[in-house]
Parts: C-alpha cells; sequence; structure tokens
C-alpha cells in the first residue's frame, strides 16, 4: 500500500463513523469497497503510462486536512467569489468547498419537477433514485473515484426529468477556502431523461488568502436516449491548488453531449474523460484548452469508448505551455467488433513559448472494425515566423503580435461555446491571460447582486 494512500485509509478506519454520520446511507454503502480497493492499489508514478505529467503519490501524500465533521469554516461568497462570465443569465448554484449553498433566486426560472440539490440531501430524501446512479458509471478501480467513493460526504445532484428543454443555463460555482491544506471532495451525479435538454457552467475559485488545496472530484453523467446535454468546465484557481477530476459518461440512444474542459489558471491539474457510447446514432463533442506558464502543470487522460455503431466523436484539445510548465495530453479512441460506420476524429495542438518548457502528447486509436472513418493527430510547435513577420510589417510591435496569436489558437476551441455570452467572456478571460495579468476575475461581485441576497447552506 502507497503511504499517500494509507493515511486516508487510517482515516476512515479511525473516524468512518463521523464520516458516515454527516453524509448519507447512499453514499456510505460503497466506502467498504472502496477501501478494500485502496488497501491494494499502488498509486502509478509520476513518468509511468498515462501519468507522464502528474504525479499522484506527491500531491496525495501532502498532508491535507479534512473537514469530516462538516464544521462551518467561514468562507464568505460574496467576497470569495469573482465570477468570470458576469452578466449571464444563470441559475446559480455553489459548492462551497464540498458543502451545497444557494441563493433565493437560484431555482427561478426553471421548469418543475427539475432537481438542483445536495447530493447528501437527495440520497435522504429519495435513496432508491440516487442508488441507481450514484457510484454506478465510475469505476472503483480508478485510483481517484476509490478515494473519492471513500471520502466524500456530500456533493451536487442534477435531474432534468424526461421531455424538459432548459431555457436557462445551470452555473455550479465551486470556491475553495476557508483554512489551509484542505482537501475537499466532491461527487457530481447528472440524470438527463429522455428527450430532455440543458446546459452546465462549472466555474472553479480559490478564494484569496489561502494555500495548499486540494479539489478532489468525481462527476458521472448518464445521458438517456433523445437526451442533449452541454457541460463547460472552467478553473480559475491558483497556483497552490491542486484539482484531480475524473469525468464518467455513458449515452443512450440518438444522445448528444458537448464536453469542453478550460483550464484557465491553476496549479497542478489532472483532467479525465472517461466516455461510452451505450447505443448507436450518438455524437460526443470533446474538446478544452489549456495555459500554463511559470511552473503549472495540466494533464488529461481520454477515453472514449465506441461500444456501439453509427456514433460520432469529435475531439479536440489544445495547450500553450510557457516558461517551464509541463503539459500532457493521452486520448485513446476504442471501437469495439461490430461498431460499424463509427466516426471518430481527434486532434492535440500544442504552441510551446519557451525552451524549458515541456509537451507531452500521445493520441491513439485502437480499432477492432474495417467500416469505420478514424483519425487522430499531434501537432507542437512555435509561434510562425513568418505570420510575426507580417503583423510586425503592419505597423505591430512584437508582444502584441504574439499575444494576437496565441489568442488565435484558441480562438476554435472557444467557438464551440454555446452558451450566450461565455463565448465573449473567454475570449476576454484568454486575451488578459495571455497578457500576463491575472485570470482571477475582477470587481464583478457588484454585478452578480443575487450573491448579497443571502445563501442557504445544506
Amino acid at each position: 500500500m502507497d503511504n499517500a494512500l494509507r493515511q486516508y485509509i487510517e482515516l476512515y478506519r479511525g473516524h468512518g463513523d463521523e464520516i458516515d454520520a454527516h453524509s448519507a446511507p447512499v453514499l456510505n454503502a460503497l466506502r467498504g469497497e472502496a477501501c478494500a480497493t485502496l488497501s491494494r492499489l499502488t498509486l502509478p508514478a509520476e513518468g509511468s503510462e498515462n501519468y507522464e505529467v502528474t504525479d499522484l503519490r506527491s500531491i496525495l501524500g501532502h498532508d491535507y486536512g479534512l473537514n469530516i465533521r462538516r464544521v462551518q469554516l467561514g468562507v464568505d461568497p460574496a467576497e470569495s467569489f469573482r465570477c468570470g462570465v458576469p452578466r449571464m443569465s444563470t441559475a446559480l448554484f455553489m459548492l462551497v468547498n464540498d458543502r451545497f449553498s444557494r441563493t433565493p433566486e437560484s431555482l427561478q426560472g426553471l421548469p418543475e419537477g427539475v432537481e438542483v440539490e445536495s447530493l447528501a440531501e437527495m440520497a435522504r430524501r429519495q435513496p432508491e433514485l440516487v442508488a441507481d446512479y450514484y457510484g454506478r458509471l465510475a469505476s472503483i478501480e480508478n485510483p481517484l473515484v476509490a478515494l473519492s467513493t471513500l471520502l466524500a460526504q456530500d456533493g451536487l445532484w442534477i435531474r432534468i426529468p424526461r421531455g424538459v428543454k432548459l431555457e436557462k443555463t445551470l452555473q455550479l460555482v465551486n470556491i475553495l477556502g476557508g483554512v489551509s491544506n484542505l482537501m475537499t471532495v466532491r461527487r457530481i451525479v447528472i440524470v438527463v431523461e429522455e428527450h430532455a435538454e440543458g446546459r452546465l457552467l462549472v466555474c472553479d475559485h480559490t478564494a484569496a488568502g489561502v494555500n495548499d488545496m486540494l479539489a478532489l472530484q468525481t462527476i458521472e453523467i448518464f445521458a438517456a436516449p433523445h437526451s442533449r446535454f452541454e457541460v463547460y468546465d472552467l478553473e480559475e484557481s491558483s497556483e497552490s491548488t491542486r484539482r484531480l477530476s475524473t469525468l464518467w459518461l455513458r449515452q443512450e440512444r440518438d444522445s448528444h453531449v458537448v464536453v469542453n474542459g478550460m483550464t484557465i489558471y491553476n496549479g497542478i491539474t489532472r483532467n479525465e474523460y472517461h466516455t461510452t457510447f451505450a447505443d448507436r446514432d450518438s455524437t460526443l463533442n470533446l474538446c478544452g484548452m489549456g495555459i500554463a506558464d511559470r511552473t503549472r502543470r495540466i494533464d488529461t487522460y481520454s477515453r472514449v469508448n465506441h461500444a456501439e455503431g453509427y456514433c460520432h466523436t469529435d475531439e479536440l484539445f489544445k495547450y500553450s505551455v510557457d516558461d517551464e510548465a509541463r503539459c500532457g495530453f493521452t486520448g485513446l479512441v476504442v471501437v469495439a467488433p461490430g461498431a460499424e460506420k463509427t466516426e471518430a476524429y481527434q486532434t492535440n495542438r500544442n504552441l510551446i513559448s519557451s525552451d524549458e518548457a515541456r509537451m507531452h502528447s500521445k493520441p491513439q486509436l485502437e480499432i477492432y472494425n474495417d467500416d469505420v472513418k478514424c483519425s487522430h493527430g499531434s501537432a507542437i510547435g512555435r509561434l510562425d515566423e513568418m505570420q510575426l513577420f507580417y503583423m510586425r510589417t503592419r505597423g505591430l510591435d512584437e508582444a502584441t503580435a504574439r499575444l494576437l496569436l496565441k489568442q488565435a489558437f484558441m480562438a476554435d476551441v472557444i467557438e464551440r461555446v454555446a452558451v450566450p455570452g461565455l463565448k465573449e467572456r473567454l475570449t476576454h478571460m484568454v486575451e488578459r491571460r495571455f497578457a500576463g495579468e491575472s485570470a482571477g476575475c475582477h470587481d464583478c461581485t457588484s454585478e452578480c447582486p443575487s450573491l448579497h441576497a443571502g445563501l442557504s447552506l445544506s
């Protein structure tokens, strides 16, 4: 057993009753299996397959605190929250560390039957319903899933009922803060029923003045037949924040899903995407971008499983790597026997801006069927000197020319965003980030008056 995992197993064995008492039986039911799994797992070392730039032993071996007694830590969202996408008409909800909260206006404008609630609270009220979904997609053999299953006490539950089409975008703001050296563990379960449609914008922020935060997150998304769902995941945390996130998606017949993960400002980030086409005639647009400088790290792993035919995947990830930053992309598309008429396209493009920056890229295809259209590719390079020269001849100084070219490099990922207002805000945020400004959002609390209306904490 890894020493990094031993501390959490010992914590659970010594305080399991307290962890259970502040959660719900549905969540508690899987902790024993998670503990047994972690006891026999060995964490992959940095540089091993699929973990070229992520050192799980170092990240999880750090001495983080866990708020297992659910003590309110005095985080004021109205003071901490600096939304990068103000003036948007969204239904706003929050996880303050891992405590669910909402404003009085959060549910206004949402159709009857839409559920956006604390996962633990929903599991207490409707245990049979939550048990049908919690832990059903995320593989407990994954060390990050096993650890979150062992320790998670709450999170978020979203259910869009059959036939409901959400006009308003759901927005979840995750705020880390309160004390230093804190680990937060959250589980998110999203159920999109038949013929339902919706969008979710997730924003990760770290409150000013805190250090050594770890966000451990597991997301499970169930897209029923003929459903439509989009999730945009935006990280603007801090250099001392570590984020370990796994997303698990199952798509049924004629479902259409967009997943877009954007890391604008961070410390160390690993995002995993595990998706499965369980029936035909479905599409997935999986994309993301990352901006890394100084000593930041961004690591992405994706596995797209075409278990059934007549489905389409379009995958695009782009990274800008500068200074001594390191980034990694590992993508695997698996086409199962019998999954005929599959179309799967995977692309990873990367911009390197210094001699010390490093990018590890490994796109892969496993195809067990002849009747498919599949491709994968990777490109790593610097800014085009001829383009720079051309822009200089048009009167632009070198710094401005480089800024514009970097912005243009990320444009096709931003163009895939369909949330009204978000595309323009992302363009502005990326511009500021490449210009060297802090990516934290400024002076928008006054533009989000709902934050001042009071929060109800679960």
